[in-house]
């Protein structure tokens, strides 16, 4: 949110010297193949981990620390991309409350619009990715170990 505020008001203040960037066409482009990387990944490894919870015969099975590094780059990824969508949101904003009889505007804000879209898909896989790493909850040890016990 924090983001997207900054980034409104920069894009006025760039704005009014003449000088405000452009959104890139490729910015959701390489948005949406993270967030298909990411979803992927994360249905591969359900997938992988279903087949060895249910002890399916030549079943692969997922080595601890290349799932530790999916939850490492599903981590990044969403908290870059919440950066980005914010910054690419904030500009969109500006761009639809000023001007928007411009074609190239429009144009720009659509591309921003899409960003942020394309961003929440990245955020939406890397959740997804990270509750398929997730260790399951053990349920059997009820008491800490060192509590006392009812006698």
């Amino acid at each position: 949110m924090a983001a997207g505020v900054l980034s409104w008001a920069g894009a006025g203040l760039l704005d009014a010297f003449d000088v405000l960037p452009s959104v890139p066409v490729a910015a959701p482009i390489v948005l949406a193949i993270i967030a298909v990387v990411l979803l992927a990944t994360a249905l591969s490894l359900r997938a992988r981990l279903k087949a060895q919870r249910e002890r399916v015969p030549g079943a692969k099975g997922v080595d601890l620390m290349m799932a530790a590094r999916a939850v490492v780059f599903a981590q990044a990824s969403a908290l870059v991309v919440a950066l980005v969508s914010g910054m690419y949101g904030g500009a969109g904003v500006y761009l639809l409350l000023n001007d928007l009889d411009l074609a190239s505007r429009r144009e720009q804000a659509l591309y921003a619009g899409l960003a942020v879209a394309a961003g929440i898909g990245v955020i939406a896989a890397a959740l997804f990715l990270e509750r398929v790493c997730r260790l399951p909850e053990d349920d059997e040890d009820d008491n800490p170990p060192g509590a006392a016990t009812a006698a």
